[in-house]
């Protein structure tokens, strides 16, 4: 949520796909002369987590395991892994993510990882299929691999929370993610697990890193935790945070500050 992906100049080749999966738009942009059924594999995959993990579907995996109607031998290997994830960042966090207690509105819900770990396995498959230079959004978090046209970073604006005209930085990157989390577009769905209330420290964070999945689910733990969970963002290696206050201050930590191109 809140990232654009937008580069300078023409696109020489490649393609551009556009589709919506789990509640929001993903859009591929492909710099490589590689043939388009090549990249298939990759949105099918998108597709195919769309369905197990939606809260929104009655049938999918994870609202069976929410309603208690699946048993945990026979949870899946990617709901399992998922979990896993999860639970090592309950750790990580002290509590502040937990997908068991609240984290976004209702009970059961491991949104707040699913996304960004469905774009790291959606570019592992392009990767695969001999894709080296792209941008893959998803509702805003992004993956930035390779470079843009002439050997240039790709330029990934933040959006600002309140003046939807503007962006409030802009990144260069190289083979890097980052991710947005924060209340302003869908309200004050993210609760605080360890008191069930909405954070209203921050209107959102941005975190930059070398993992999409890791970028994610550290942004929604630091939005969480407030402007302290810049901090906690920074002691993690190759990661680096930006905040905006509700009084629409920009606060950055040194790794995100280094990719600021403006």
């Amino acid at each position: 949520m809140g990232t654009n992906d937008s580069t300078a100049g023409g696109m020489a080749s490649g393609c551009r796909r556009v589709e919506a999966i789990m509640g929001t738009v993903f859009s591929l942009d492909l710099r490589d002369d590689i043939a388009p059924e090549a990249i298939d594999p990759a949105f099918a995959e998108l597709h195919a987590i769309d369905a197990r993990f939606s809260t929104y579907r009655a049938d999918s995996e994870v609202s069976r395991l929410g309603r208690g109607e699946l048993p945990s031998a026979e949870i899946s290997d990617e709901l399992r892994e998922v979990l896993e994830l999860a639970d090592e960042l309950r750790r990580m966090s002290g509590g502040a993510f937990d997908v068991h207690r609240h984290q976004a509105d209702g009970g059961f819900d491991p949104s707040g990882i699913v996304k960004g770990w469905a774009i790291e396995r959606a570019q592992r498959l392009l990767d695969r299929a001999g894709a080296r230079n792209y941008t893959l959004n998803g509702g805003g978090d992004v993956v930035a691999r390779g470079t843009a046209d002439d050997g240039l970073p790709w330029r990934i604006g933040i959006a600002h929370p309140t003046e939807r005209d503007r962006v409030a930085a802009v990144l260069g990157l190289t083979n890097l993610a980052v991710a947005t989390s924060g209340s302003y577009e869908r309200g004050d769905h993210i609760r605080d697990p360890r008191t069930g209330r909405s954070p209203d420290g921050l209107w959102s964070v941005s975190v930059v890193g070398p993992s999409i999945l890791w970028a994610d689910a550290y942004a929604t733990t630091a939005y969480v935790m407030g402007l302290d969970g810049l901090g906690w963002v920074a002691a993690h290696d190759g990661y680096g945070a930006c905040g905006i206050t509700r009084a629409g201050r920009l606060v950055t930590t040194d790794r995100f500050e280094a990719l600021r191109l403006s």
